[in-house]
């Protein structure tokens, strides 16, 4: 496993760059030599953030880590993201370095034993009219939600308009592969 490590607003020393090697390391049991980790820190305020995302095989792990601590908050992204690789278990199986699971010790239902499992409770269903970029985000403001699905007026396909963690605003287009 490849380890790419980025500074968002910060110089990241060589001290802090081998610690978030080896314990994003402790993934790569799961994936094939050639897979990349991306990790972005920064540090907003007083909170530290880590940003693990790991494409690989058409899917995309990504977790997310913000304490006083950046130490903590490295540790707390590789926790949430074996978590994450474990929770989704068998439908990652076959996408997985082969043997992944072999001899694994981490203990996966005593972990979720206490968390609710979300379920599907309600179906929406709705006419998507195309529309440009500012309506959609006028009509997700007017609703009061943290996303807005629509047909783009100007491509005709689907987007999501989404709030993200900073305030700010993200677009999520399909892309032909």
């Amino acid at each position: 496993m490849r380890v790419i490590i980025a500074g968002k607003g910060m110089e990241v020393s060589d001290y802090l760059k081998e610690i978030v090697t080896k314990k994003v390391s402790k993934l790569q049991r799961y994936f094939d030599e050639d897979t990349e980790a991306h990790i972005t820190m920064s540090i907003q305020r007083s909170r530290h953030i880590v940003e693990v995302t790991i494409p690989f095989d058409g899917i995309v792990l990504r977790g997310e880590e913000a304490t006083g601590d950046m130490y903590a908050s490295i540790d707390g992204v590789v926790k949430k993201l074996e978590k994450q690789i474990h929770k989704h278990r068998t439908s990652l199986k076959k996408r997985l370095h082969e043997g992944a699971f072999v001899g694994d010790n981490y203990d996966y239902q005593t972990e979720l034993a206490d968390e609710k499992v979300p379920a599907i409770v309600r179906t929406k269903h709705f006419v998507v009219k195309p529309m440009d970029i500012e309506e959609a985000k006028m009509q997700m403001e007017l609703l009061g939600h943290q996303f807005f699905v629509f047909r783009n007026a100007k491509t005709h396909e689907i987007n999501v308009l989404y709030k993200r963690n900073d305030g700010d605003l993200g677009l999520i287009e399909p892309d032909a592969e």
